[in-house]
């Protein structure tokens, strides 16, 4: 294992440098207690964790609550990220969760705001329609609350393209990098060199598939993975830590990072490509497993009730009074 600091990269064509690898935030909600959440933001911090990545809908709030109770005392050293979840709905409401995510991150400004979960055919239009959210987040960048926009979107490369040709001007995406992915439906291939060429920063996420399958069946270790997804050309690879044991493996990882070399990374592709044709590693791009539920509900479409997040939705209905079950499953990084 390397040793030394994280790696700090360019964000894009902006001014801002960030460490080549973050902390997704998903993961984050589903720690054993909101203390372990917390040391978990301190010791990433520590260990050279410039970037923080959260969304108004993981976990119903909880993981924007818990990185805002470990980001308290220290937000001035950290590039943090939440996004919005319209999908699709008018700009007021992404206004209206925007405040809801600074009070949540006990923050007055984000370092970047972003669409979530672009997924559907009509969402580039959805976006940019008068009264949209692309209306919503020009006035937050005015007003001094938000640095840089941008949107994310784990289903499809060729939504992706379709957002960056509404001509709004972003400055990051985020998108699966993997070794399954240069095989399948990629954003590698499809998206990244568009993002390359237009200086728009480009953030990676799903390093190791979301729940880590390929793993868990011996295909890769998770440092090979984290490894391939690192030596690509993105400002920072994201992945979500719900215990300190694998913050510290993460770490090692990132910690005096050098990236892999080409002969390297073909191997690893190469590797992915037999399992890789009918997408069963990345079930956030052929399923619903993936998908948040207010996406779906944006769209009339039905909800897949044992998703992660249904159930939060599900058991607080029940008015019991107790915290939410433990969440074993992320649809997020």
């Amino acid at each position: 294992m390397s040793s030394g600091a994280i790696p700090l990269r360019a964000f894009g064509k902006t001014e801002a440098r960030v460490s080549a690898f973050g902390l997704g935030g998903h993961h984050l909600g589903a720690a054993e207690h909101e203390q372990i959440a917390v040391e978990i933001v301190h010791q990433a911090i520590e260990g050279g964790v410039t970037f923080f990545d959260c969304c108004w809908e993981y976990n119903r709030g909880k993981s924007e609550d818990w990185l805002g109770k470990g980001l308290k005392g220290l937000r001035d050293q950290v590039f943090l990220m939440t996004k919005v979840c319209t999908h699709g709905r008018d700009g007021a409401l992404a206004t209206e969760m925007l405040e809801q995510s600074l009070r949540r991150l006990q923050t007055d400004h984000l370092d970047l705001w972003q669409v979530h979960g672009v997924a559907f055919p009509n969402d580039p239009e959805l976006f940019i329609r008068p009264g949209g959210a692309a209306e919503a987040m020009l006035k937050a960048k005015k007003e001094g609350k938000v640095r840089y926009v941008g949107f994310t979107g784990h289903k499809d490369p060729d939504v992706h393209l379709a957002m960056l040709d509404t001509g709004f001007e972003f400055d990051a995406v985020q998108m699966p990098l993997n070794p399954f992915d240069a095989n399948f439906r990629s954003f590698e291939k499809k998206v990244l060199p568009v993002l390359r060429q237009k200086g728009i920063a480009p953030i990676g996420m799903k390093p190791i598939c979301g729940h880590g399958d390929p793993v868990q069946q011996g295909v890769f270790t998770a440092e090979q993975m984290l490894r391939y997804a690192m030596s690509l050309p993105v400002a920072v690879t994201l992945a979500g830590v719900a215990d300190l044991g694998i913050l510290k493996q993460n770490l090692k990882i990132a910690q005096g990072f050098t990236p892999l070399g080409e002969s390297e990374m073909d191997a690893l592709r190469e590797r992915a490509k037999q399992y890789a044709g009918d997408g069963h590693f990345e079930l956030y791009k052929t399923s619903l497993k993936f998908d948040n539920p207010e996406a779906r509900l944006a769209h009339d479409f039905p909800l897949d009730m044992e998703q992660v997040e249904v159930k939060q939705m599900v058991y607080a209905t029940q008015n019991t009074g107790r915290p939410f079950p433990q969440v074993t499953e992320s649809s997020g990084v």
